[in-house]
Order: structure tokens, then C-alpha cells, then sequence
């Protein structure tokens, strides 16, 4: 049902090609990965974490725990037109 008269056509097509190849997601998912490493890092050199830090660190893993399981749940069970 497209019609291929519409001036929008190639940024549907454009919409379409990152939607599938889940560019967004997969970024968001690096950047977590990247912010992780740096929480980690910088709590293992800690001399005596407090349980603030504790918690911060915490928070980033369940974040993270979230993140995952949006970006597996998304997708995938789409139907195409």
C-alpha cells in the first residue's frame, strides 16, 4: 500500500533501514558498556568505598540490567506490510 508518487518516500525507505539495523539501540547499549568499565574502574581504585559509592555502582549495573532487556525485548516481532 505504498504509494511511490509521495515526495517522503526515501525517508520512509531511510526509516525503514534504521529501524532494522537498530542503530539507536546498539549505541545506547555501547555507551552503557563504556560508562560500566568507567564505574567499575573507578571503584575498584577506591581505598574505602562508602556505601554511597556502593550504591552508585549499583544503580549503573541495574541500569544496565534494564537497558538489556529493553533492547532484547524490542524487534524482531515486527510485521512487514
Amino acid at each position: 500500500m505504498e504509494n511511490n508518487d509521495s515526495p517522503f518516500i526515501k525517508w520512509i525507505y531511510l526509516a525503514r533501514a534504521l529501524d532494522s539495523w537498530r542503530i539507536f539501540p546498539r549505541t545506547f547499549i555501547v555507551v552503557y558498556l563504556i560508562i560500566l568499565h568507567d564505574v567499575i574502574q573507578w571503584f575498584i581504585g577506591l581505598d574505602e568505598p562508602n556505601n554511597a559509592q556502593a550504591s552508585l555502582v549499583s544503580v549503573v549495573v541495574g541500569a544496565g540490567a534494564a537497558w538489556f532487556g529493553l533492547y532484547v525485548n524490542t524487534g524482531g516481532g515486527k510485521t512487514r506490510e
